[in-house]
C-alpha cells in the first residue's frame, strides 16, 4: 500500500468510527451490506453526521458560519478531489467516483440550513426539509448501490425518497421531547405540541404507514448486495413505529421510544433468514 492509498484508507475508517460511535443501528445495517458497499456508506454517513452535529450540538459557536464554512469546504474537496479533513475527503471519493450528483448534496445542505432557523413549518416546507434531510441520503446510498447502473437507480428513486421520507418522519415522532422542548423545533404541520392529541398522532402515523408501504416495494428490487441491509433497516423501524403507535401522544412528549439492543439483533437475524430465504 503506497501513502496515498494509506491516506485513503485512514479516511474511510475515520468516517467507520464516527458511524459506531454515533450509531449502532446503522452500523448494523451496514455490515449487512454486501463488503464493497460499507467504506462508501460509512462515508456517505461520517458526512451527514458532522453536518448535523454543527446544527444540533455546537450552541457555543456560531452556527451558520460553522456550517457555511463546512458546504465550501465539501464543494472545494468534491472539485479539487482531495481535502485534509478525513470526512470530507472520503465523501468527495464517494461523490466523484458513483457520480454522485451536487444537487443532491445542495438540498441536504440546505435542509442543515433551515434548522438554523425559526420555521412556522406549512406543508411545502415540511415536504423541502425531509426531502433534503433524508430523502436525499436515501437517493446518495441508491447511487452507490446501483454502482452506474443508471436505469435501475432510476426505477427504484421514487421508492428510495419513499423510505428515507418514512425513516425521517418516524424520527420526528421519536424525537419530540427533544425537538420540542430543548431545540424549539415542529416540524409537523398546523400541529400544536402544546395540545398534542392521539388524532393528530394517527394522522401522521397513516402518513407514515403509507411511505413505509411504497418504500417496501422499492426494497424487493434493489440489488441482491445491498437488499438485506436496507430491509434490515426497513424492519428496525418499522419495529420503532409499532412501538411509538402503541404509546398515547401524551408518552412520546415524554420520553424518548427505543428498540433495546436485544430486539436490534433479532431482526438482525430474522431479517438475514427472510433474505436468505428469499422471502422479503
Amino acid at each position: 500500500m503506497d501513502a496515498k492509498e494509506l491516506f485513503n484508507q485512514t479516511t474511510f475508517e475515520c468516517s467507520k468510527l464516527i458511524t459506531e460511535r454515533y450509531s449502532t443501528s446503522f452500523t448494523l445495517g451496514i455490515k449487512t451490506l454486501n463488503k464493497e458497499f460499507h467504506y462508501p456508506i460509512y462515508a456517505i454517513y461520517g458526512f451527514v453526521r458532522y453536518a448535523d452535529e454543527i446544527v444540533d450540538t455546537f450552541h457555543d459557536q456560531d452556527k451558520p458560519k460553522l456550517l457555511a464554512q463546512f458546504k465550501k469546504e465539501t464543494y472545494e474537496a468534491i472539485e479539487n478531489g482531495i481535502s485534509l479533513n478525513p470526512v470530507l475527503h472520503c465523501f468527495q471519493m464517494v461523490v466523484n467516483n458513483y457520480k454522485i450528483d451536487l444537487h443532491l448534496i445542495e438540498a441536504f445542505l440546505h435542509s442543515m440550513a433551515m434548522d438554523l432557523e425559526d420555521i412556522d413549518y406549512q406543508q411545502s416546507s415540511y415536504e423541502e426539509y425531509i426531502y433534503g434531510s433524508a430523502e436525499v441520503v436515501g437517493l446518495m446510498c441508491l447511487k452507490v448501490f446501483c454502482d452506474g447502473d443508471q436505469n435501475k437507480y432510476d426505477s427504484l428513486v421514487a421508492p428510495a425518497k419513499s423510505l428515507g421520507s418514512a425513516f425521517q418522519k418516524v424520527n420526528f415522532l421519536r424525537d419530540i421531547k427533544s425537538d420540542f422542548h430543548d431545540r424549539g423545533r415542529v416540524y409537523f404541520p398546523e400541529v400544536d405540541f402544546n395540545k398534542f392529541t392521539d388524532a393528530d398522532k394517527t394522522k401522521i402515523e397513516q402518513d407514515i404507514a403509507a411511505d413505509f408501504r411504497h418504500a417496501y416495494e422499492g426494497i424487493k428490487q434493489l440489488p441482491k448486495g445491498a437488499r438485506l441491509g436496507v430491509y434490515l433497516a426497513y424492519t428496525y423501524y418499522t419495529k420503532l413505529f409499532k412501538k411509538i403507535k402503541n404509546c398515547a401522544s401524551t408518552r412520546i412528549l415524554e420520553e424518548r421510544i427505543r428498540v433495546n439492543n436485544s430486539r436490534k439483533l433479532f431482526l438482525m437475524v430474522s431479517s438475514y433468514f427472510k433474505h436468505r430465504l428469499n422471502t422479503l
